[in-house]
């Protein structure tokens, strides 16, 4: 591959700031972007479809809650927003995605409760009552299992993850091997294209 992609750990193309808006659970958020990070220029449709469609913490969750594969950090301000006892940590390869992150937590207040790192520097001893991803599906297939097979064993005994799958990008064979890796997998929703899959032990 030539050239940068969102998981590019540190993209050479020029940042070209912008601002993405959205609304998730009556709540307005104005963010900062950048190119050379996930859908730099809005809210990405399965991005938006998990967050209408899979149940949001409640403001009683304390946490820690993950965010795989951050972005610019949409799904993890809506989290820290919606559960301001939880601490939230954003995961992301790429260098630009977790400054802006870091930059969008300060934005809406949450700056102490956020958490950007590589996957690499986020404590071998945290578990996750949730963990959250619109997962980067264009890594490739054995890449994909594997980035699953690193993250969902930290979720907690009775915690949940929610993942959001295009059904033309695999999110049916996914859901399959899933289960085949012994987890307990429900289709929570299905809209414009996109599978919310509801994951725990």
């Amino acid at each position: 591959m030539t050239g940068d992609h969102y998981f590019t750990a540190e993209p050479a193309t020029p940042a070209r700031p912008r601002e993405v808006e959205f609304t998730v659970a009556g709540r307005d958020y104005a963010l900062a972007s950048a190119s050379g990070v996930f859908s730099a220029d809005r809210l990405d449709p399965g991005t938006a479809v998990l967050l209408r469609k899979a149940d949001l913490p409640g403001a009683d969750v304390a946490g820690p809650l993950l965010d795989i594969g951050c972005g610019f950090g949409p799904i993890t301000c809506v989290l820290a927003t919606v559960a301001p006892a939880a601490t939230v940590w954003a995961v992301d390869v790429n260098e630009r995605a977790r400054a802006l992150t870091t930059a969008n937590a300060a934005r809406i207040g949450a700056a102490d409760r956020v958490r950007a790192v590589a996957p690499d520097d986020l404590p071998a001893g945290v578990t996750f009552a949730q963990i959250w991803s619109n997962p980067p599906i264009h890594i490739g297939k054995a890449e994909l299992h594997e980035l699953l097979l690193r993250w969902l064993p930290r979720l907690t005994p009775d915690g949940v993850a929610w993942l959001v799958v295009a059904r033309h990008l695999g999110g049916d064979s996914l859901h399959r091997w899933l289960v085949e890796q012994g987890w307990q997998v429900e289709r929570h929703a299905s809209q414009k294209g996109y599978r919310v899959l509801r994951v725990t032990r």
